[in-house]
């Protein structure tokens, strides 16, 4: 998907509204700093249109009330202070940012401008916000519970699989809380005797060349630890990993709408319909300081059953039963 359909998709093209209107006053300028833009067709996308729908209960229709303007990295984050500069010349009103090193770019320009994170790890152990209660300077949005969650897909893995060994595991080494999942990980799995082994990715493009390596070492289990660089390939690697008879689990909704065999995590949807009650907020004057960060209150399990009945997998009607959904 292009920039240009993305910022289509967020209604950023204001030239739908009269020119009088716009004579009077200029909207706001949002901006938006990303490592990829959602992939697929715009006005289908669930995640443009969560945060659309967010904005427009919060009585903010993008491109009347406010025009949005999104930069993506494509993976490379020396960008970010680039983009995040660009943005500030345009005189943007605040700057959302969906990695960490997006949300820092925005937070060391000066004149300060308001920043609001979009589904941070752990943003309190990133030093992005002094607490989740009082995030201090000018910083606020939310944060999502992937650092303990993520060892939770283990007790999932070994309630299906109780002779699995080998766990393969797809994460993005650039986002510093990464690394962090990973430790985690690995100290979960050793007493269950299960080894894991690390597949990096640091740009979609490595992707081409991590699969086949990935299937080759012949793991018992997928594991893809939620990044943004990574969420648009969610569909791809889990159509491939079911090709490849391999079951994947992940913190990501749509891996589980698609191939994936089980998701277990907030809903990003909902995360970025929670956007738009903060831009409101800061619009109507509120100091992001002074604005909690919002964790999930609602930790969704999914499972696809359709998914396990291709791969000749059998799911615990105890199982079934504690899932949020069940896709069949």
């Amino acid at each position: 998907m292009k920039r240009r359909e993305f910022i289509t998709l967020l209604g950023g093209t204001a030239a739908a509204w009269p020119l009088a209107a716009r004579a009077q006053k200029p909207p706001p300028l949002i901006g938006f700093l990303g490592n990829q833009p959602p992939l697929g067709a715009p006005q289908n996308h669930p995640q443009g249109n969560a945060l659309v729908q967010g904005f427009r209960d919060n009585g903010l229709v993008i491109g009347r009330d406010v025009v949005f303007e999104p930069h993506f990295t494509g993976g490379d984050d020396a960008l970010f202070p680039v983009f995040a500069r660009e943005l500030a010349q345009k005189k943007v009103r605040m700057i959302l940012a969906n990695t960490p090193a997006g949300v820092r770019a925005a937070q060391h320009l000066d004149p300060p401008v308001p920043v609001l994170m979009v589904g941070m790890t752990d943003p309190v152990r990133e030093g992005l916000v002094a607490s989740l209660a009082r995030p201090g300077g000018h910083t606020t949005g939310t944060a999502s519970l992937n650092t303990d969650l993520t060892p939770k897909l283990l007790e999932f893995l070994r309630e299906i699989f109780p002779k699995a060994t080998v766990l393969a595991v797809i994460f993005n080494p650039s986002n510093p809380t990464n690394p962090v999942l990973m430790d985690n990980l690995r100290a979960k799995a050793s007493p269950l005797g299960i080894t894991v082994v690390p597949f990096p990715m640091t740009s979609p493009g490595d992707f081409d060349v991590v699969f086949p390596e990935l299937v080759a070492r012949h793991p018992d289990a997928l594991q893809v630890i939620a990044d943004p660089l990574l969420s648009d390939l969610g569909h791809r690697i889990a159509e491939l990993a079911l090709a490849n008879g391999l079951p994947t689990f992940t913190n990501n909704e749509w891996s589980a709408e698609t191939s994936g065999l089980i998701s277990y995590g907030a809903s990003v949807r909902k995360v970025l319909y929670r956007m738009g009650y903060y831009v409101k907020k800061i619009l109507d004057g509120a100091n992001p300081g002074d604005l909690p960060v919002e964790q999930p209150t609602k930790i969704e399990l999914i499972i696809n059953l359709k998914t396990a009945k291709t791969l000749g997998i059998e799911i615990s009607p105890t199982l079934l039963t504690r899932a949020d959904r069940v896709i069949e």
